[in-house]
This record gives structure tokens, C-alpha cells and sequence, in this order.
């Protein structure tokens, strides 16, 4: 067989060419998948040789078919080699000393270690922050990591993190193998940043000429015949490192049937064994122990489990096995593995599987996770149970829930399960689903326990009413995980704290399709369960949820109940439940309107939380306070801050929903429709049954002023028909403060007067004895609407007059400009010059929000009426710069609207519009629409 160097990279110029353009252009993402064997990892390594040395750090981090319990394994592994272009410990975000115990070897470059947080889901997003703040401090840096199909569920939700919104001088680099995910690579559709470069780089099988070259590269040879490379493709099917492997084996490559001794569809694993037929017994043995072994390991390791350091040495030089970093050997692939692996005899491979066993058990630190694996390949059951179990709850212990998860799955999973373990294996699944963050392969797995019949009464409902919550919670499928709630408090009869924490969480009223007074019903169920109880945390548990039930609905003992939470308990538990019972307060009193209230609410909240360590409930709060923001008028910047929120929730959908609305509102009042649009469908209009009624009703209410604006009455009235229905059955009248005004303009305009009148006194009998000024005031700007649609345009502007008084005390000063608008257009129906003033007053109160899109609405009412329209005007730095008006048209041109478009959402001519965007692209220097940016 001749020797053969390294082959080039062929076919792949333009895929490489792509990625150097877009990991120089940080912050970067490139996500490059592939089957086996593509030739992935060998183009990143090609990109990265373009990258001037020490222009910028280079990560890198493999992820390994088999892991251990250690949460954000790959990523540790790349960062562990930074030290040296660390600052001084002091010049580091705090943040980063989170990160001492993951990184042992640069514990003394860190800042210091802060308090542990004791709450499993704030420490991680800690050290998510943490990593992120560690990559922006050694930026420039590309961090690749290997083989994300192996990764675990905590790594892929920190790659997210890190994607949706990178460090600015990093540029991440992930390979895959595509066939072997479930949807996207990342576990959910792949979205990136606005301001990140960004690119998915498929790699397909080479073509007949790719592979000629490829082998010609190989032989180092150019009068390969057409006949041979042919034949080539067809048995390879085009995948290089197989045709790397094939050429490897050929002794000659003068006739097509050399390749007949290949086999198909065998040809590595024949390849593989013509590598293995020239080494020593010793270097065989070694090369199967690195195969049973299946992830890379030491040579102290290779050598307990039976292998020999000669025999390595000589397997290395052969080519056959392969160093990685940090003095570990196995296979430079996994097919190569597999097929050593699979050359092995039965028998053998049994009693490897033994001896790696025995050399792992003698680690001073045994890992879990190989040893139930080898136990199980070896056949030996009980120590697959014993090992396997006692993985689960390591990994459980160190925080990573989804990898307790994965492995109780596997073994439920397995054919061979002894029947009696079964009932305990699915209640240990549960309980960890419980708290995790995984769900998807959960909520199969439990649905599939509950089908089985091996579980007793009392587990099966315990198990479905931890499916019940998983679907509630992680997955965010209330309409599917209530009924299952439901189920199991009926079933857990002999438990009542069980089945009071699931009373519980029925009660809250925000959730589910259930009447007011139904949750009524579950939330006495749950405080008699608990009246004679001895849990302080369930107790204080359920009055959290009390407290949480009367500020909701707007009830005037909310506070009372409030004032009972037991804030001296010294119990770190109990105060966590009142920490969450705070964010639940602050979250209905905004909703309320009650600001004042809720800023104190916030302030318990964030102290307790800071005390506890619940730092999950300030960021509850935190959330809240983005729609606090949109409320209060204090618009400047909140995109960015919503935005930037985003990337904390993302993975919570019931916590995004007040992002998705204020994004939503704040698009709606600039004119970007269809942007508004898809933020009020993330907000919960995509699946109202499923989503927290206060928000879906307020996102129903910007969708029906969307359909108003684009004057679309028929969309609108199903918009409001659709909404009333949810609110009549929940019978929390409250949740409609920004529905009911435009609701009743819009059946005005319909002509549906009677309908309208019975509407508001609906509204106003629903609300009668409410603390919710909110709600009171909108019952003013309703009436306004009512009275407007009748022609009563002086009691008209005598009720929008009082709401935008309300508005304003609250203050509330977008409602308020809005309830003044409808004011003003109610004088000037009625002949009140006075009208033009008005109208000039709300315009600008508009412009100072950044509501352009309202503002426009009033300055054309000021053309209408002849009266002079002034725009403002700001600084300008120089004079090319835009005007507010080109601003605004500059705005949503890079949006992508036309012309008719954005004369429609600013109240223009086509022609004027026409003259701004020449405008806009003389002075921005551009030649295109399409060149044109957001103004920031």
C-alpha cells in the first residue's frame, strides 16, 4: 500500500471562502452541518489557518458521545487555554468569578467567586453571563465547538444564549451532523441576532470531478482514469473522509475493480481492517481498547483497560489512532471507531467492556456516565441500574437537570429493564422534569409511563401531575398540562400536599380557559389541604398564590392578604415562595394601572430576591418592568433594553409574552405593521388558550388598533368578537383596560350601536368595586368612543376628557395622548376652534413618546384643517444629516415598505414620500433602497 499525504481541501472554495469572510467579521455565527464524514471539521480547520496568527484567540471544544455530568462540558474545554490573554483580574466584569469552580486552572486570573444563588436556574443564567462577559474579555476570539449532535441540552441552551446575542468580538463556530437532530441543531428554529454576521454552511457530498481530485491529491497523482473515478463515486457516494479512507487501502489505483475489493457496503470498516492487518498484537490491542472506550482518553487510562503504551505509540504513528488536545488518544473519527469497534467478536468485546469497567471504577473520581454505559454493553445490569441512577443524581446535584433527564430516559428506553424498576425509574424522571427545563422528550416518555400499567395508583398520579406541570411550565402547553393537573388531584387523595400544589397552580386565574369562579373553587380546595398541615413552604406557598388570586382580579383585600405573607420567616424556602409572590403582585399591578403600588412591590421583590438567591423572580420582575416601562412612557431606549430581555426568555415562553407585546405596541405606534403583527402573535394571540389571558387580551387590543389603522373593519370586528368571548368567559373584566375603547370604535363603525352600548355597560357592571384604575379609566374613553359613534360629540369630549385625566394622574401618557386625541376630535367635530390647538398639543406629545406613526395621524388632521404644521427639529451634527421627517421615512424604507406604504403610516402623498427617499439616499450617500439602514 503506498503512502499518501494529507489531502487538500477539494470542492470546498466556496464554502471556505465564507466562512473566513464571516468569522473575520465578528461579532459571527457559522453553523456548518453535514453528515458523517462531509469533511466538516476539516474545512473549519482550513478557515482558521486563514486567520493571521495571533490576530485572535482560537477555542476549541468537541462534544463527546459519551459525557459525564459536567454542565457546559465542550465550551469549558475551549476556555480553559485563555489565561494569557486575560487582564488583570480587576479590569473583569464581577461576573466572571461565577466561573472559578468550572475553571480550575485560571482561578487566580479570575475576580472572585460571588455568593452562591441556591436557585439552580439563576446560577445557570450567572454563568451564561459569566461566559459571555469571559469571551468579550479575550475578544477577538473564535470559539468552535465540535459535534454539537453529541452535545447536551445545557451546552445547546448556552450556544443560544451566546447566538442570540454574541459578545462583539467573537465569532462562533459550530459543526453538526444534520441527519441526526430532531429540527434544528440548536433545538429550536435558528434565529440570529440583527447585528451578528451570520451563515448556515451546508456541506454535500462531492461530485465525479471532486472526488477525481481528491484522490489524484491523495495518490499524488494526475492520470487517474475516468473509469476508476467513477467507480470511486459510486462507492463512496462522495463523502470524503470515506474516499479518503478507500484510497488509503488501494495498493494501486490503475484499474476501476481495485475498488471491488472494498466492498460495499463496507468500505471503511474493510479500510479500517486492511490499517489494523499491519500493526503488532500490541498495537491491535490497544486500538480496541480505545474503540470500547469510545471517547478519547489517557494512556494511563488506555493501558488499565488492557491496551499498551508501545502498542499506542506504534497506532499513532500509523495513523490509526489520533491525539487531541491534552494528552488524550482515540480516533481522529467516529466511523473509524465504529468500525474497529464493530470487527471486535462478541465475547471480546464483553470482557473489554469489563476491564474499562475495572479501570474506571479504580479513578479517584469513577465517571458515572462511562461506567453505566460499559456496564450495560458488558451485559451486567445490576451495575448498569446502580451506575446509571447514581449518574442521574450527580449530574442533578451539579445542575444539570437535562443530563438526569437524558439518562433515566435511556434506561426507561431500554428493552432489557427489569420490570421492577420501572415504576421507580419514570417517578425519578418526573421529579426531575418537575424543576428542569427539558420537555419535549419528557413529556412523550411520561406520556408513555402513564399509558403502561406497572405504576401504582399513587405514582401514576404523582408521575401525571408532574406531567401536568412540565406542560404547564417548561413547554408552555397550559391548554394540554391543565387537564392533566386536573386528573391527578383527583387521583392524589392520599396525598394532599400533592395535590394541593397542583390546586395551586389551577388556581392562579391568568391561565386556562376556566371561569373566575372555578378557580375560586380550586384555590379554597388548596387552603383546606394546607389549613391543618405542618409544610411552612407548601402553606406559605399557597397564600403566595392567594395574595397573587385577589391582586389579579382586582379585589380590595389584595393588599390585606398581602400584608399576612409570613416576610419574617427565617426559612429559606418560605421566603423564596414570598419572593415569588411579590413578582406575581408587581406583574397584576402594573396591569391595574396601581404604578405606585407596584414600584414597591418591585422593591420587596428585587430585596428578597437578592437575600434568597431567587434570582429566576427578579428576572420575573425584571420582564415586567420592560411593560412597566411601555405604561409609564418611558420609551426611550426600550426597544433595545426589550430586545436585549429577549435573550434571557427565550426559553420561557410564558415569561416572553410581555417582551413579544411591548415590542408589539412600540412597533404599532411607529407604523411597522407587519413587525407588530408577528410580536402580538408571539405575545400570545398565536395560541390564546394557551397564553396569560391579561397579556393575550392587551395584545388582542393592538391587533384590533393594527386592523383599524390599515382600515381593515371586518378583521378588526372578528378581532373584538374573538376578545369579548375570552373576557365573558373568564369573567375578569380588568384584563380589558386596553381592549374595551377601540372594541366599541370599532363596532361603531360597523354600525353596530346597540351591541357597542351593551358592551360598555358589560364592561362597567364587570368592573363595579374593582381596585383598578386602569380599567375605570378606560370605561371613560369607552363611553367617549360610544358617544362619538352617536353623534354626541360634547358628552363625547366630556368622557375622553376625564379618561385622559385619569390617564395622566396615573400616569399613563400614550393612553392619555390617546383619550386627548379622541377629545380633540370630538371638539372638532362640534365646531370648537379651539380644536387645531389641541390637536397640535397631542401631536406633540406623540413625537416626544416616539409614537410617529399617532403623531402623523394628528398632523394631517392639522393639514386638513389648514392649520400650519412644524415639525421639530433636532441638532444636526452635520448637514447631511436627516430631518425627523427623512428619519422616519428612512426608517421604513430599511424596513422594506414602498412608497404606498409608508404614505399610508405617515399620512402622506405618494409623490411627497417619493421626494423624502431621494432625499434620504442622496444624503446617506447610497444608491439603493435596499442599502439603506435603520437610523439608530
Amino acid at each position: 500500500m503506498s503512502s499518501v499525504p494529507s489531502p487538500a481541501l477539494v470542492g470546498r472554495a466556496s464554502e471556505l471562502r465564507t466562512v473566513i469572510d464571516v468569522i473575520t467579521r465578528p461579532p459571527a455565527v457559522v453553523l456548518v452541518e453535514g453528515e458523517a464524514g462531509i469533511g466538516k471539521t476539516r474545512l473549519v480547520r482550513a478557515a482558521l489557518g486563514h486567520v493571521p496568527p495571533g490576530d485572535r484567540a482560537v477555542l476549541l471544544g468537541y462534544c463527546h458521545q459519551i459525557r459525564e455530568p459536567f454542565p457546559y462540558g465542550p465550551v469549558f474545554e475551549a476556555l480553559r487555554d485563555i489565561a494569557g490573554r486575560l487582564p488583570a483580574a480587576g479590569a473583569l466584569n464581577p461576573v466572571i468569578g461565577a466561573l472559578g469552580d468550572y475553571l480550575p486552572e485560571l482561578a487566580g486570573a479570575l475576580p472572585p467567586a460571588p455568593p452562591p444563588l441556591n436557585d439552580p436556574r439563576a446560577e445557570r443564567h450567572r454563568v451564561f453571563r459569566a461566559i459571555r462577559a469571559l469571551l468579550a474579555a479575550v475578544a477577538p476570539a473564535v470559539l468552535v465547538i465540535e459535534d454539537l449532535h453529541w452535545a447536551d441540552e445545557g451546552t445547546r441552551d448556552l450556544l443560544r444564549f451566546l447566538i442570540d446575542q454574541p459578545p462583539a468580538g467573537l465569532s462562533l463556530v459550530v459543526t453538526y451532523r444534520r441527519e441526526e437532530q430532531s429540527g434544528s441543531s440548536l433545538g429550536r428554529a435558528y434565529r440570529h441576532h440583527p447585528d451578528t454576521t451570520s451563515v448556515v454552511v451546508p456541506l454535500v457530498p462531492l461530485d465525479v470531478t471532486d472526488v477525481g481530485s481528491l484522490a489524484g491529491a491523495l495518490l499524488n497523482r494526475s492520470d487517474l482514469s475516468t473509469g476508476f473515478v467513477t467507480r470511486l463515486h459510486e462507492r463512496t457516494a462522495g463523502i470524503p473522509f470515506v474516499v479518503e479512507e478507500v484510497v488509503r487501502s488501494l495498493a494501486d489505483a490503475e484499474e476501476p475493480e481495485a475498488l471491488d475489493r472494498v466492498g460495499v457496503p463496507l468500505l471503511l470498516r474493510e479500510a479500517m481492517a486492511e490499517r489494523m492487518a499491519g500493526l503488532t498484537s500490541a498495537a491491535v490491542r490497544t486500538v480496541q481498547v480505545a474503540a470500547v472506550l469510545r471517547v478519547p482518553a489517557g494512556e494511563q487510562l488506555i493501558t488499565a483497560a488492557g491496551g499498551d503504551s508501545s502498542g499506542l505509540g506504534e497506532a499513532l504513528r500509523a495513523g490509526v489512532l489520533h491525539e487531541d488536545p491534552g494528552g488524550r488518544y482515540g480516533f481522529r473519527h467516529a466511523l473509524a471507531q465504529q468500525a474497529v469497534y464493530d470487527a471486535i467478536p462478541g465475547p471480546e468485546r464483553r470482557s473489554a467492556h469489563e476491564r474499562v469497567m475495572a479501570a474506571l471504577a479504580a479513578m479517584d473520581s469513577p465517571p458515572l456516565v462511562q461506567l453505566a454505559f460499559h456496564a450495560r454493553q458488558a451485559g451486567d445490569i445490576e451495575a448498569w441500574l446502580r451506575h446509571g441512577t447514581a449518574a442521574a443524581h450527580r449530574a442533578a446535584a451539579l445542575g444539570d437537570n437535562a443530563m438526569a433527564i437524558e439518562i433515566i430516559e435511556d434506561m426507561l428506553d431500554d428493552p432489557d429493564l427489569p420490570p421492577a424498576e420501572r415504576a421507580p425509574l419514570a417517578l425519578k424522571l418526573s421529579r426531575f422534569a418537575r424543576t428542569g427545563l427539558s420537555h419535549q422528550r419528557v413529556v412523550r416518555m411520561l406520556r408513555h409511563v402513564l399509558r403502561d400499567d406497572f405504576l401504582s395508583p399513587e405514582a401514576r398520579a404523582e408521575a401525571r401531575l408532574d406531567l401536568g406541570l412540565v406542560l404547564s411550565n417548561q413547554a408552555g402547553d397550559t391548554a394540554g398540562g391543565r387537564p392533566e393537573i386536573m386528573t391527578a388531584v383527583e387521583e392524589l387523595t392520599d396525598q394532599p400536599s400533592l395535590a394541593a400544589r397542583g390546586l395551586a397552580c389551577l388556581a392562579l386565574p391568568g391561565w386556562g380557559t376556566e371561569s373566575l369562579p372555578q378557580h375560586e373553587q380550586w384555590m379554597a380546595r388548596a387552603e383546606a389541604l394546607v389549613a391543618d398541615g405542618d409544610n411552612p413552604e407548601l402553606s406559605t406557598a399557597v397564600l403566595v398564590n392567594r395574595a397573587s388570586f385577589q391582586a389579579a382580579i382586582g379585589a380590595k383585600d389584595a393588599f390585606a392578604v398581602a400584608e399576612t405573607l409570613p416576610v419574617g420567616d427565617n426559612r429559606l424556602a418560605v421566603r423564596r415562595e414570598i419572593t415569588r409572590g411579590y413578582a406575581n403582585l408587581y406583574d397584576s399591578l402594573i396591569t391595574l394601572g396601581l404604578f405606585t403600588e407596584a414600584e414597591r412591590a418591585a422593591r420587596e421583590g428585587r430585596r428578597l430576591a437578592v437575600e434568597t438567591g431567587a434570582e429566576y423572580c427578579a428576572y420575573l420582575i425584571d420582564v415586567s418592568s420592560i411593560r412597566m416601562e411601555w405604561l409609564t412612557g418611558r420609551w426611550e431606549g426600550l426597544r433595545e433594553r426589550a430586545i436585549a430581555m429577549s435573550d434571557v426568555v427565550a426559553g420561557t415562553p410564558q415569561i416572553a409574552v410581555d417582551v413579544w407585546l411591548v415590542l408589539g405596541m412600540l412597533a404599532l405606534a411607529t407604523g411597522e405593521w407587519d413587525e407588530a403583527a408577528r410580536h402580538f402573535q408571539g405575545a400570545g394571540l398565536d395560541a390564546p388558550d394557551n397564553g396569560y389571558v391579561p397579556i393575550v387580551e392587551t395584545a388582542a387590543a393592538g391587533m384590533l388598533e393594527l386592523h383599524l389603522a390599515r382600515g381593515a373593519l371586518d378583521d378588526a370586528v372578528a378581532e373584538v368578537e374573538r376578545a369579548i368571548f375570552r373576557l365573558r368567559r373568564k369573567a375578569v373584566w380588568v384584563w380589558g383596560a386596553h381592549l374595551i375603547a377601540p372594541a366599541v370604535t370599532a363596532l361603531g363603525f360597523a354600525g353596530r350601536l346597540e351591541e357597542a352600548a351593551d358592551l360598555v355597560e358589560e364592561y362597567a357592571a364587570g368592573i363595579a368595586g374593582r381596585m383598578a384604575p386602569n380599567a375605570h379609566a378606560a370605561l371613560d374613553a369607552a363611553r367617549g368612543a360610544l358617544a362619538s359613534a352617536g353623534g354626541c360629540h360634547d358628552e363625547a369630549a366630556a368622557h375622553y376628557a376625564r379618561a385622559r385625566e385619569a390617564y395622566a394622574e396615573m400616569p399613563q401618557p400614550y393612553a392619555a395622548a390617546h383619550a386627548g386625541e379622541g377629545e380633540a376630535r370630538s371638539r372638532l367635530a362640534r365646531g370648537d376652534t379651539g380644536a387645531g390647538a389641541a390637536f397640535a398639543d397631542i401631536a406633540e406629545r406623540y413625537g416626544e413618546l416616539g409614537a410617529t406613526h399617532d403623531a402623523a395621524r394628528c398632523r394631517r388632521v392639522l393639514r386638513d384643517i389648514g392649520v400650519e404644521v412644524q415639525l421639530p427639529r433636532g441638532r444636526r451634527a452635520k448637514t447631511s444629516a436627516l430631518s425627523q421627517r427623512e428619519t422616519e421615512v428612512a426608517r421604513l424604507v430599511a424596513l422594506g415598505r414602498t412608497n404606498k406604504e409608508i404614505a399610508d403610516v405617515l399620512f402622506l402623498s405618494t409623490r411627497t414620500v417619493e421626494s423624502h427617499v431621494a432625499t434620504v439616499l442622496r444624503k446617506l450617500g447610497v444608491r439603493s433602497r435596499t442599502e439603506v439602514a435603520p437610523p439608530s
